[in-house]
């Protein structure tokens, strides 16, 4: 079998499941060369710490997803993230990589690093890449991580890659403190899987609404603040819910909170949903909201709920994120997404944002300004600092610019985001 470019992709998140940045980036980087993507590895106690990822235990080690993807879920030793096994976990990783990449006959050229540890020196030769794509320092306590561990991993990337990247303004600006230029890749978004939100079966689970409804897609955790939810309830909105609440005794910020909020009359929560079944929720709601609360984590994250709800012609209304302020510096992004951060401003934006009268023009503007922020702009960003023959492809010419990354302060300290 003749050797083609292949990029290793090491991944913080699972290739099956809901899609995420990782698993987008992926697929997109897969239109314009091989992949092997990396999953977080799995031990023989996986299924009994970990009861969700006991599937990916079960699953092939090695396994191909389509003619230009293949995923490695690495098989490592127990106690994989305990201090001093995390470096064999690194080792194991890194040869378990080169042997996949041998296994399907291909080249390493390019290595991708998203996630902590020494994986940057998976190939000798081959051309490396940081791409962080979360503060995850500043995330520690929530990643239930050794922050001085992370400090040391995130100081070892900026030293040793060949280029870096970054999901956030945020982010880009922390490392060009430390020496270190990013470039900055944002999220974006796969405005094909909410074409036919209008059209979508209404879901079993979800109560006709009498108004326009508010709703929230995603996990339910520390990072959103439920005040704001709280408070689009108080206006008398109806608030649909899609997404898991956190494990643990601080998942989902106060637990009992959050039973109170769900327990509300117009308040709906559905818990977690598979992807494919989500245009049926987004017909469901007329805005959404992306109610992150403040802190240095989230600062320095890129959401990508905001352009999804854009996507399915919704309006959208988020917190003031380094993110968001980027977004809304994008041509009419201004106009489309809104952003408040105290509660009484967030709800009533959300109210008038549910009392604007349905347009088919205004849906189109918002379907089309997701387009400009596919991922596959974003993949052929990260190809270009890979630096592989081929790999890249020529932007859309009609496509218009995006705008420059903006000077933000440092984000806080991640004591901040509780």
């Amino acid at each position: 079998m003749a050797c083609r470019t292949v990029i290793v992709y090491f991944a913080g998140t699972r290739y099956h499941g809901r899609p995420g940045t990782d698993r987008h980036l992926a697929d997109a980087l897969g239109r314009l060369a091989p992949v092997l993507f990396v999953e977080q590895p799995v031990s023989p106690l996986t299924r009994f710490v970990h009861a969700h990822l006991a599937e990916s235990r079960r699953q092939p080690e090695l396994g191909r997803e389509n003619e230009r993807l293949w995923r490695l879920t690495p098989r490592v030793l127990p106690g994989a993230h305990r201090p001093g096994m995390h470096h064999v976990t690194a080792a194991l990783m890194r040869r378990k990589a080169r042997r996949a990449a041998a296994a399907i006959g291909e080249r390493v050229d390019g290595v991708v690093v998203t996630v902590p540890g020494d994986l940057l020196g998976t190939v000798p030769g081959a051309r490396t890449v940081y791409f962080a794509t979360d503060d995850l320092v500043a995330g520690a306590e929530l990643l239930g991580l050794p922050r001085r561990r992370l400090e040391a991993a995130e100081a070892g990337h900026l030293a040793r890659a060949d280029a870096v990247a970054a999901v956030s303004p945020a982010l880009c600006e922390r490392f060009r403190t430390r020496g270190r230029d990013a470039a900055f890749i944002p999220n974006g978004c796969a405005p094909e899987a909410y074409t036919g939100v209008d059209e979508a079966p209404w879901p079993d689970d979800v109560p006709r609404f009498d108004r326009p409804a508010a709703g929230f897609v995603g996990h339910v955790n520390a990072r959103i603040d439920l005040g704001l939810l709280e408070a689009v309830a108080d206006a008398g909105h109806p608030l649909l819910i899609v997404g898991a609440l956190a494990g643990g005794a601080k998942g989902g910020g106060d637990r009992a909170r959050f039973a109170a909020l769900t327990a509300r009359p117009g308040v709906t929560w559905v818990g977690a949903k598979p992807f494919g079944e989500l245009p049926g929720y987004l017909r469901a709601i007329t805005v959404g909201l992306t109610p992150y609360a403040a802190g240095g984590f989230n600062e320095a994250s890129f959401p990508l709920k905001t352009l999804e709800y854009l996507a399915a012609g919704r309006g959208a209304v988020a917190t003031p994120l380094p993110a968001t302020a980027w977004l809304r510096a994008d041509g009419d992004g201004a106009d489309l997404i809104r952003s408040e951060a105290s509660p009484d401003a967030f709800a009533k934006a959300v109210g008038e944002e549910l009392a604007a009268r349905p347009s088919p023009g205004l849906a189109a503007r918002r379907r089309a300004f997701a387009r400009r922020h596919g991922w596959d702009g974003r993949a052929r960003a990260l190809a270009a600092l890979l630096d592989l023959p081929g790999a890249s492809v020529p932007p859309d010419p009609a496509a218009p610019p995006v705008p420059p990354v903006p000077s933000v302060p440092p984000a806080r300290s991640e004591g901040d985001a509780r």
